[in-house]
Order: C-alpha cells, then structure tokens, then sequence
C-alpha cells in the first residue's frame, strides 16, 4: 500500500489531495492549488490574438506542440494556451514532488475572504504534462470534483491511523473514547464531558466505540456527484463522444443533445471490466519484474562465487609455474578483476533500474485496486479511460528486453599452462570449458511461461554456455494434486501448450533433455496456478512472494466457442456477443470448462423482440445443439420470457417464479462447485431459491437463444452480494 502514497498526492503542494478537481487532461490538482496557480493572461495576449499578430515565440511555446487544442470544439468549455507573454521572467518552481509548477504572475490580495472569480483569459497549466488550459466563465467550477479519488485516500489514511483521537482537544489530542453519531465527532472523555453533557438535546444522541463509528463513517453514503453544468442535477448517463458522464438536462437542452449517450451503470460495469483485464495484464508485468529481481540478485552471488572460484583456481596455476610467471599471473589477475567488477556493475546497475519501475508499476497497480472497490459510477468514469490508457502504457514499457539479464554469471575463462617457459610471456586467456557428454538440465523460462483458464504453455532452453548436441525433450506434469508425474510432451521443440487441466489448480511441471549418450537431470520444478495469469514458483528459490500477484485476479476470463457451436449462431464482438439467424432455439457454450471453485458470469440482453423463450445456464461438452437448453439431461438451465422464468432440466419444469426480461435486462449465472449448486439472477436480484443441487464433473457456461435475441457475455466478475450475504449466514 505504502508505493500507491504518490498517487494520492498533488504534484503542487505533495500533500494528500484535498477538494481535488479532474482537468481535461485526466490529471488531478487540490483546487486550492489549482487556484494558487491561475495565471491571468491580458486580452492582448490571449491565444487568438498571438497567433493573428504573428508574435513572437516564447519559451513556453512548447506547449503548442500539443496538437489536442480545444479551441475548435465548441462545447468543450475551455482549450489549450499556446504560452505566456510573461513567461521568460517568470520562472518554473518545483513542487515537492519534483514536478515544475508555472506560478502566478502577481499573488493574491493578502485581504480577500474569499477567493475572486478568475478573470477572463485566466490560464491554468497542469504541472505534470504541462499543458495549458484557458478557463471559461465557470472558472474552476468547470472542472469536475473527484469524489472516488477522495474516498481512496480517506481509506487510506484510515487504514494507517493506528488509534482514533479526539477532535476537541486543543493541544496534544487524546485517544478517542466515544463517537457521537448525530454530531459526527469523536470525544476523549474529558471533552465529551465538557461538550458534550448527557442531558437535555445531547441526551437523546447516540454514543457508539470509536472503532464502530470508524467504521459507520466508512459505511456512510457519500455524496452523489453533480453534473458541472447544471449543478442541481445528478448524474444519469454517460456521453460517448465526450467520454464523461451527464444529466438529462446536458442532453436535452445542453451541448450533449446530439451526441450518442448510453446507460450510467452499463458503462460503468463495462469500464471496470476494462480496468480489470488491463490490470490482469500489468500484475503479470508485475509479477515477472519480481522474478527478475530475485533472478539478478541470485546471479550477484554466483558472479560472487564463480569469481571467489576462478580466482583460487588461477592463483593455484600460477603458483605452480616457475618465477618468470609471477609478473604475467599479477596481469591475469587484474583482468579477472576488471571482468569481475564490470559484470557487478552491470547487473547491480539493472537491478536499481529495475527497481524504480517496478516500485511505480505496484504504486499503480494498487491505486488501481482501491479504485475498482469505489461504489461511484459517474466518479469511476470520470478517470478510468486515463487509468486504462497508464496501465496499458506501463505494461508496454515492461517489454522483453527489460527483463533480460544483461550480462552472465560465468567466467569463460581457462588458464593454458602446457606452453614452455620461453612462452611464458605469451601466456593468455583462452575460452575453453569442457563439455560433459550428457545434456545439462533445461532452464524454464519463466518470461515465456503463462497459464489461461484450464490451460498451460511451458518454455525451456538450454543453458547460454552448452556445446553438448540435445536430440530433444521430455515434458513431466503431475496430476494437481501433488501425485506422480507423467510424460505429457516428448520431441525437440521447446515450448508446449498443455490443454484439459483441471481450473484453479495447482500443477508441478519439470523438463529433461537427452541425445544418444543419455539423459540430463530434471531442471528445477516450476509451480503453476491455472486460471490465475502468469502465476509460478520454482521449488528451492524464494518466489513466494508472488501469492499476493495470485490473489489478485483470481477469475476467469472466458468467452463463446464457435468451435463448439450450432451453426446457425452468428458471433461478433470478439466472441463475446451471439445471435442466431434461425427461428428454432440453438446452442452455443463458452470456451472455459469448470470443475471445481466458485464462479460467476452475467449476459446482458441487448436486443429481444417477439417475445422468445431464451435460456442460460451450464451445459456438458456434448449437449443437444439444435433444442432448448434443458430439453436433454446434459444442461441444467433457466429459460425465462417477459413476465416469468422456469428452472428446466431432462425437459422437466420446476420453480415457475415471477419476473421476466426485457432489452436491457442482465441474467447472472452463479456455479458454485464447492457447493455443487447452481443459482440464477436477474438485475442482480436471485431468481427463486438454489436452481441446481449436487452437481458434479465438468460444466460449460452455456445459452440458448433464436434469432429474436442478442446477448453479450461478461466474465472476470465477482460474485454477487446477495450470495455473498447469504453464505456469511450461520
């Protein structure tokens, strides 16, 4: 948590946001801050006016660079600045977070109460990309509040108080007795004395332990965010084109009434799942730059080792020769020295780098996380397209050759001491290992290494330094269960995909190479988690750390299988949305099987007309393809109409309950193999009681649908509150 503290704080004064507004270019500022920095730029010099007199260039205008001027959007409310006519005597200052801050031009009036409306032409630049903004006549009003980035750092912050004082104390505040929920104040016992007596209003106020008024306060509803424009206006929908949330006013009467809007919480479900699949992707980034780091400190001790090696085994061969080699092995010695030290210096200098942006890469990807845990949708999206586009950047910036050693651990040197004496002088290094006639053990790489769903691919490679002929390999797997292994791949390429494993299990995987001489011994055995991304351990070196990695994402990620489907299913959206272009009921299944663990996924209607019967559920590899599901015994579902859903199985009806779908509509589909029970929902509301009891083997997510349907399927949820409530119940 402690690497995600930058995040939370203003590049202007490097102390938690507090008020922070979102500026168009999806940075943060402490409105204060922003205030404290307003730049009033005079009629004569506003952007308009520069470029039609053909003014000279300043040192700022660089910032015209920037291409995304808002000028010729008529409804953006403010644009970019293309520099200051003040700019070269005024000078840049640094913010404590080493961010350059363009200050005012003249400070604020010492006697003003409240801080004036900023005149017109006032300029704002951000200072971290350094792009200038002129303010409309909102003024700062006109930037959106960043209500979700205040909660995260209110859980923050409370998450590291180590105890609740009071808030009454004038001097040194004491520990918090009570809290009074009605005043919202917590009270040491002398203060609540004093402040608060029990008698007359106050008797009626309710006293509760500071540790439960924590977390009443945490547990608080907090303020609906209002739109910018109409401030009396919650926000309703989202605005496509300009990729912000709206009120019915904005698209009625505003700048938005022509633009393409959809629903508030369909977008705001549809972002948070792309915030979670890019963060998939950046943890495995993540968890590969700590495997490098333990890799590169590793290979410090055995550059440390080889070297203690080496030198012992020069020094031996030198002293052994008469004393004319004295002079040469003092020479020898200092070159073994110089390698030495270079491959210190290297490795040390790559593991400092690396570091840093793993450091930054963890920040972000917690921040992240506390992001994802925020119950506010117009706040989420307000920020989640900017926290997309970083984590797909930081992810890129983690590419393979950042993770590749830049230098090795051995030492390719041997001494040649059969010359004579008279060449003594000509005594050099040569490169010279002897190769041992069986195969040196594979080396797993791990950077090459992933797992998706119920599914493995494994990469090895011969060690850098073997010269012994492999005429190919053997691929051991365990059964996930810690059992024996078994020989899953025998031939001379060096990566396997391993499919049909068991999901959300833990597998032992080793590789062996032999040729005509024999066998080499097996490599080190590599731990893989199905189901979880790139998850490994190798068994004798300290990778455990990467169990917090694991826990993170522990979903799956699945969509539709045209491989398995009725031909008549049509399939678009990367096969995330199916429809049928025939009027009988056909079935298609997703790509993932599951077998054991919990898991959820939720389709949502998006066309339904004529009232069709569609169905959902879970369905064996081999169901009937051409009829309902649940007409035969390999599918348990629910199929549902615009006033009322049956649970159907074998063609056997039960549990007719009331409420229907309709376009728009959302169906979740709960299977809970530990459980071995199946339970449905609609709009987040469970249909009836348990669908499916005692379940058992290997299910697939499947539908049922003609072409009077269209539905989209989404996957990586967590499971809903209503299971999650009902399974906390004695």
């Amino acid at each position: 948590m402690e690497e995600m503290e930058e995040e939370l704080k203003c590049p202007v004064c490097g102390s938690f946001y507090r008020e922070p507004i979102i500026l168009p270019c999806s940075h943060n500022l402490c409105q204060a801050c922003a205030r404290n920095i307003l730049v009033q730029t005079p009629e004569s010099e506003s952007p308009q006016s520069r470029r039609a007199s053909g003014s000279a260039v300043s040192d700022y205008d660089y910032l015209d660079l920037d291409k995304m001027s808002l000028y010729s959007e008529a409804d953006s409310g403010y644009g970019s600045y293309g520099g200051f006519a003040s700019a070269p005597t005024t000078p840049c200052q640094k913010s404590p977070n080493g961010v350059r801050v363009f200050p005012p031009t003249a400070p604020p009036p010492p006697a003003a109460l409240a801080p004036p409306p900023p005149p017109r032409n006032a300029c704002l630049t951000c200072p971290q990309c350094h792009r200038s903004l002129v303010l409309d006549e909102r003024g700062l009003r006109g930037f959106p509040r960043n209500r979700l980035l205040e909660g995260v750092i209110d859980r923050y912050q409370q998450g590291r108080a180590a105890a609740l004082r009071c808030q009454l104390c004038e001097k040194a505040p004491k520990e918090a007795a009570v809290m009074c929920e009605q005043c919202d104040v917590f009270y040491c016992d002398p203060c609540r004395l004093r402040c608060h007596p029990p008698r007359g209003p106050l008797a009626k106020h309710r006293l509760v332990p500071p540790a439960q008024g924590r977390v009443s306060r945490r547990l608080s509803p907090r303020k609906i965010s209002t739109c910018t424009d109409h401030e009396l206006e919650n926000h309703s929908m989202y605005c496509v084109q300009c990729k912000s949330p709206v009120c019915y006013q904005c698209l009625e009467e505003g700048k938005h009434s022509s633009h393409e809007v959809k629903a508030l919480g369909a977008m705001w479900k549809l972002h948070k799942s792309q915030l979670s699949q890019a963060l998939n992707g950046l943890s495995d980034r993540a968890k590969e730059a700590k495997e490098f780091l333990v890799q590169l400190r590793n290979m410090v001790q055995q550059i440390q080792e080889n070297s203690v090696e080496f030198e012992a085994c020069l020094v031996a061969q030198c002293d052994a020769l008469i004393d004319a080699l004295n002079r040469r092995k003092a020479q020898l010695l200092s070159r073994v020295n110089k390698e030495h030290e270079h491959k210190l210096k290297v490795v040390r200098d790559q593991i400092s780098h690396c570091t840093v942006k793993l450091r930054q890469t963890t920040g972000l990807m917690e921040y992240c996380l506390e992001v994802i845990k925020e119950n506010d949708p117009s706040g989420f999206l307000q920020i989640s397209d900017a926290l997309i586009r970083r984590v797909h950047l930081t992810e890129d910036q983690w590419g393979k050759g950042t993770l590749t050693p830049r230098m090795t651990t051995d030492f390719d040197l041997n001494l040649d001491n059969a010359p004579l004496l008279q060449s003594i002088h000509q005594l050099d290094f040569v490169q010279m290992k002897v190769s041992s006639p069986v195969p040196a053990p594979p080396i797993l790489q791990l950077e090459e290494c992933c797992t998706h769903n119920n599914s493995a691919t494994l990469s090895w490679k011969q060690p850098p330094l073997s010269t012994v002929q492999v005429e190919g390999y053997i691929l051991e797997l365990d059964d996930g269960n810690g059992g024996q292994f078994r020989e899953v791949y025998v031939g001379k390429e060096t990566m396997c995909t391993v499919d049909g494993l068991h999901f959300n299990s833990t597998y032992s995987a080793r590789v062996k190479a032999f040729n005509k001489t024999g066998v080499s011994p097996y490599s080190k055995t590599l731990v893989l988690q199905t189901s979880e991304g790139c998850n490994f351990d190798i068994q004798g070196t300290p990778y455990s750390q990467l169990v917090d990695i694991k826990k993170m994402v522990a979903v799956a990620w699945f969509s539709f299988d045209p491989a398995s489907a009725h031909a008549d299913i049509i399939f678009s959206n990367d096969n995330l949305t199916v429809t049928c272009n025939s009027y009988d009921d056909r079935v298609v299944l997703g790509k993932t099987g599951f077998s054991k663990g919990l898991h959820y996924w939720e389709l949502s209607i998006d066309r339904y007309d004529n009232h069709p019967d569609p169905a959902f559920g879970v369905a064996r590899i081999d169901v009937l393809k051409d009829a309902m599901l649940g007409k035969d015994d390999k599918a348990w579902a629910m199929y549902v109409d615009n006033n009322r859903s049956w649970f159907m199985h074998n063609n056997s009806h039960t549990n007719r309950t009331e409420g229907g779908i309709t376009k728009g509509a959302t169906v979740g589909v709960l299977l809970d193999l530990t459980r071995r029970t199946l339970t449905f929902s609609i709009n987040e509301d469970q249909q009836g009681p348990v669908a499916f009891e005692n379940l058992e083997g290997l299910f697939f997510p499947a539908v049922s649908l003609n072409r009077n349907v269209q539905v989209t399927l989404h996957t990586g949820l967590p499971v809903p509150e209503f299971y999650t409530s009902r399974s906390a119940m004695p």
